[in-house]
């Protein structure tokens, strides 16, 4: 529960400061004192939008910090799950400064301001007149009922399984409208599968059929100079064989007077050793030159067909045309195997759709009892706050589909009058049976779980007099039970009932206007009171009143 808030520099606010308590407390106020404006630096720590201009005249930025305590809300996980150090009692701080920049803090650690929203709206609740909307949406109808049936694991257990059947129904519907485009793809993947694999490709012969074109393109040219150079090296007149043999002959017979020679000798029989071998493989291989026009044009008639295909699919390498043609095999193997996907997909979808539509059945029973509870005592509560001809039902339909939440379409009925048949309430009841009907809802769902604190924002807008009273009788209900419940008010019947009463008000000096806001002493209080019951004058009567409304 909110324990103390403090304000500086945050619109008239130069600096505030407000502890709180539990149970039922009340603030009052002037129009236009600054209710609104504590109202806004609240809202500011529930993620809202923060704008510059609300920064007071002259200060750089303005500081929003409240303390909860909030030992009793269970909210460990959510402080483990978002890397939070965990205290029973926990600080929220917004900073926004004059260039616009916004600053968020839980216990001192900096925040995403997502994150404050979200831990805010644990911990406070604010019921504005605006908030008397949420009557026209499905889900905020919804989301009382399953308030009130507490069926919070069943509900989980149906997302869990609504969750597996929508994402396989998505991967079905994904598989379906693929096969469909691959099945007019098929006969072109095909095709260019059967033309790839015709070619009998293998890794390495783009290169070896260059190679051998263009040796047999130059045949000729090659027999020749092999010829060439084998008679330079092996012609009995002037081949260098023979010269060498003579020279290494002539070299030889001078060991006997020149032992140097025997080494010298040694190396010239060795390189004629060499270049004889080299002859003879020059021979060999002018042998084995021919020139043979059928098989250049084999060979280039295979490479025309590498370079056609090549150039068809914009690759460069007989390895990436073999990689095409795995990758249409793959295709062409899907396409293929798509019915089976399919059908695999399909038995699945159904059997989690059957899950879906039995969980969801367990919601509808539990909610159809919270519904009956809720009638009851939503008529009991209307009735109390001077409605003796309410009927309020809850309609429970089937929605054409199942969605996040269940299988139901809720809507709350509503007739204020024995003639008038039962409608959709928010259009047929008026701003102040709307008020009651939320404040009742409120204080249905206060009883069934922990609320955080409540903030009522001017809910008895449009209410006076005896109803007024019951409506303040309902708050301070919902104030027992160590809960916290504080409500912004013009009525004197519910600023009486308060266990602690605050004003709001308003003070000038030379230069400018200063919201405040202070606790009230029971003398002051009698006089709040009286100005509220009678104006600006005070009367004896007034003050009678107020003492009375008080129970002095």
């Amino acid at each position: 529960m909110l324990r103390t808030l403090y304000i500086q520099n945050y619109a008239l606010i130069e600096k505030l400061e407000i502890e709180f308590g539990t149970g039922f407390s009340v603030i009052t106020g002037e129009t236009g004192a600054g209710k609104s404006i504590i109202l806004g630096a609240i809202g500011l720590l529930l993620g809202q939008r923060a704008d510059a201009k609300a920064i007071r005249q002259g200060a750089m930025k303005c500081v929003i910090e409240a303390r909860f305590e909030i030992g009793a809300y269970d909210m460990c996980p959510f402080f483990e799950e978002n890397d939070l150090e965990y205290e029973d009692e926990c600080i929220l701080r917004r900073e926004v400064s004059t260039s616009g920049k916004s600053r968020a803090f839980i216990n001192d650690t900096p925040v995403s301001l997502s994150l404050m929203k979200d831990l805010g709206e644990m911990l406070i609740d604010i019921h504005s007149q605006h908030q008397n909307l949420l009557l026209n949406k499905e889900g905020f109808q919804l989301n009382v009922l399953d308030i009130l049936a507490h069926d919070e694991e069943e509900l989980s257990a149906y997302q869990q399984a609504y969750q597996d059947w929508r994402r396989t129904r998505q991967e079905l519907e994904k598989v379906i409208v693929q096969a469909e485009q691959n099945k007019a793809d098929e006969d072109y993947v095909r095709f260019q599968l059967e033309q790839l694999e015709e070619a009998h490709l293998v890794e390495g012969e783009q290169e070896q059929l260059e190679q051998e074109s263009e040796m047999l393109a130059h045949a000729e040219e090659i027999k020749m100079g092999l010829y060439r150079a084998g008679q330079l090296l092996a012609s009995d007149e002037g081949g260098l064989l023979a010269v060498l043999k003579d020279c290494m002959n002539t070299v030889s017979g001078l060991q006997k007077v020149y032992p140097a020679a025997g080494e010298l000798s040694e190396r010239l029989e060795s390189s004629y050793i060499e270049l004889k071998d080299v002859s003879m493989e020059l021979s060999e291989k002018e042998e084995g030159i021919e020139y043979n026009p059928t098989r250049l044009e084999e060979v280039n008639d295979r490479l025309n067909l590498i370079y056609t295909l090549q150039q068809k699919h914009r690759v460069s390498t007989v390895e990436e045309l073999l990689a095409l043609t795995e990758e249409y095999a793959s295709r062409l193997m899907s396409i293929t195997s798509s019915d089976e996907r399919i059908e695999v997909l399909r038995k699945q979808c159904d059997g989690l759709y059957v899950q879906v539509v039995q969980r969801a059945a367990r919601l509808t029973e539990l909610r159809e009892e919270a519904a009956r509870e809720v009638e009851k005592q939503m008529a009991s509560r209307l009735m109390q706050l001077g409605m003796p001809n309410v009927r309020f039902q809850v309609e429970i339909g089937a929605r054409k589909e199942p969605g996040t939440h269940g299988a139901d379409a809720v809507n709350f009925l509503f007739s204020a009058n024995k003639n008038a048949p039962l409608q959709n309430i928010s259009s047929v009841a008026s701003g102040g049976e709307i008020a009651r009907v939320m404040l009742s809802i409120k204080a249905m769902i206060a009883r069934a779980v922990k609320l955080p604190t409540i903030v009522f924002d001017e809910i008895d807008t449009g209410v006076s007099g005896e109803i007024a009273d019951r409506m303040a009788d309902i708050m301070q209900e919902m104030g027992d039970n160590n809960r916290q419940v504080i409500s912004i008010t013009h009525l004197p019947q519910i600023a009486a009932r308060g266990r602690v009463h605050y004003k709001v008000y308003k003070q000038d000096n030379a230069t400018e206007t200063n919201s405040h806001i202070r606790r009230l002493t029971d003398e002051e209080r009698i006089e709040e009171l009286a100005h509220m019951l009678s104006g600006a004058t005070l009367t004896e009567a007034a003050l009678n009143n107020a003492k009375t409304l008080l129970g002095l």
